[in-house]
């Protein structure tokens, strides 16, 4: 009885064996191009889901912070002073908020800083909530991302409401003119 002989090809007049087991390189780089091409597909809409998530963090915070400032100076009569960014107001206390949540940068960056009787845009503010840039947390400069959030809280314009742009392309949301 005769063996099997192994497939083999031929190159030139050398005969070589060729391996039934395995990938080659033609089909590896098959392979990794349709990857690429699914990466190439999946990567917009996965940049839009960490946007939106991203926007609604921020929304979150400005919103759970105002609802407690707003509480705070109900009951004391008057809006808390001036603090600087990433120093948590005098009237809120750990039992109002996680107060890790004010000291730590938000998800776009910066640092959350409370402006009382300030100036923006040469109009002045008892009572704002600002996102500020800092040395230590940058604020991302995202348009469209703020335009977003200024949907999702006000009016969608950044130059009009209770949510815009102030100096230094900080965040403000206003909750006293």
């Amino acid at each position: 009885m005769r063996e099997p002989t192994p497939l083999r090809r031929q190159i030139g007049r050398q005969a070589i064996p060729r391996s039934t087991a395995g990938l080659g390189l033609v089909e590896l780089m098959v392979v990794v191009t349709i990857i690429s091409m699914l990466m190439a597909v999946a990567m917009p809409s996965y940049q839009r889901v960490q946007r939106k998530a991203r926007a609604a963090a921020l929304i979150n915070d400005f919103r759970v912070f105002t609802a407690v400032l707003q509480a705070r100076t109900h009951e004391a009569g008057s809006w808390p002073d001036e603090t600087a960014a990433g120093v948590v107001p005098a009237l809120i206390n750990k039992d109002d908020i996680q107060l890790n949540s004010w000291i730590r940068p938000p998800a776009i960056g910066g640092q959350f800083d409370w402006e009382s009787n300030q100036m923006h845009g040469g109009v002045r503010y008892r009572a704002a909530l600002a996102l500020v840039d800092t040395t230590d947390a940058p604020l991302v400069e995202d348009l469209v991302l703020y335009q977003e959030i200024d949907a999702a809280l006000d009016d969608g314009n950044l130059t009009t409401g209770s949510f815009r742009l102030g100096e230094n392309n900080c965040l403000l949301f206003i909750l006293e003119p």
